[in-house]
């Protein structure tokens, strides 16, 4: 099994969408769809869950639809996680081990140390994607 299910690539994804958004101006839920290629049904779903944590809002109204509840700065990528898988895990279930108990809660404490950077960080992987397609080239 994933540590990171479809649910939580869709929903960084969307999220990420709604980053690059200008600030003020809502983003409607076909042009996230659009964009980051995720079913608007599903969609739904997710930013729904994402405005029950309080990292989106919705606006309504004819020229309606999400925006970030906070900056990009503010918003973790953990906690993006953490709000559409409900908690980021390794296993499922406690080992019948105590040391790999302890190994396994280092190891998911490490996880979330891994995503504890924000939204606007992920711009840095977008230069790292310009340098891979100069590279390739």
């Amino acid at each position: 099994m994933p540590l990171i299910s479809t649910k939580g690539v869709y929903g960084l994804t969307a999220m990420y969408e709604l980053s690059k958004h200008e600030k003020d101006s809502p983003m409607q839920i076909r042009e996230i769809s659009s964009n980051a290629n995720i079913p608007q049904n599903y969609l739904e779903q997710l930013l729904s869950k994402l405005r029950r944590a309080e990292l989106v809002k919705s606006i309504r109204g004819a020229k309606g639809g999400y925006i970030l509840a906070k900056e990009p700065e503010d918003i973790l990528v953990k906690d993006i996680l953490i709000a559409l898988e409900g908690d980021l895990k390794i296993i499922d279930n406690k080992a019948e081990n105590p040391i790999l108990n302890i190994f396994f809660d280092d190891a998911k404490s490490n996880m979330k140390k891994i995503f504890d950077i924000n939204l606007s960080k992920l711009d840095e992987y977008q230069d790292k994607y310009n340098e891979f397609l100069h590279y390739s080239i």
